[in-house]
């Protein structure tokens, strides 16, 4: 059977657990009163000064958590990694572990993985399982997290996540000194309904994604749209 590159599910259970997550600001235990950088738009300057230390200032970063089997015995595994897109067509996805991350181990013996989109009334619980280890708990019993089951892959999924991308690795590179990228097919893709259109576009108002600041360590939703894809030339079909 060949798998379309985007499927949608409707089970009530699924839409049922993400119900919630749509139009939600984070959790109220959060303080989000900020300093005046945070609440303002400051006026930038046109001088340019090196930063003492150099850093990957790429922001956002996608926020991303994925899942894969544990070593035999184990509980499943929930990581946070650096994630980024590789190609829209065919979809490739990358991921980097480093050598103390339990995910790096568990990627070298599984091919089959998902990455699960998060959303902002997650971040709590996204930070849960960044802080804490594999190694010494159960990080969906940890976070609070529902564990599910890919459709095309084996491997589990965050069920409260709502959109689920399901991987394939076809590739990987060592990166000295001490990280592994791994490259992946995206097998299938998941979303629940009312996060996608009929074409199978991403509605982004509807799905309060966050990004991870590399820059000021900090998790910030996506904000106001600016733009598209190909504007410049008149185009509005190019979704990757």
């Amino acid at each position: 059977m060949t798998w379309s590159r985007r499927r949608f599910l409707g089970e009530a259970s699924v839409a049922a657990g993400v119900a919630s997550v749509w139009g939600c600001a984070p959790e109220a235990s959060q303080d989000t009163s900020g300093s005046d950088r945070e609440r303002t738009h400051l006026a930038l300057g046109t001088e340019r000064r090196t930063l003492q230390a150099p850093g990957p200032m790429v922001p956002p970063v996608p926020a991303i958590l994925l899942t894969i089997h544990g070593a035999e015995g184990d509980p499943d595994e929930i990581s946070v990694l650096w994630t980024f897109v590789v190609n829209g067509d065919p979809p490739q996805i990358g991921v980097s572990a480093a050598s103390e991350h339990l995910a790096r181990r568990l990627l070298e013996v599984h091919t089959e993985f998902v990455l699960n989109v998060p959303t902002a009334s997650m971040v709590t619980a996204f930070d849960t399982v960044d802080m804490n280890s594999g190694r010494v708990a159960d990080k969906f019993a940890l976070a609070g997290l529902t564990r599910g089951r890919a459709l095309s892959v084996d491997a589990p999924t965050v069920e409260e996540a709502p959109i689920h991308c399901e991987c394939r690795t076809i590739g990987s590179l060592e990166v000295p000194p001490m990280r592994k990228i791994f490259i992946a097919e995206v097998i299938a893709t998941t979303a629940v309904e009312g996060a996608v259109d009929d074409a199978g576009r991403l509605i982004v108002p509807r799905v309060p994604f966050f990004g991870m600041m590399a820059g000021s360590g900090e998790h910030y939703t996506m904000g106001e749209r600016v733009g598209n894809i190909g504007m410049t030339v008149g185009r509005t079909d190019i979704k990757y």
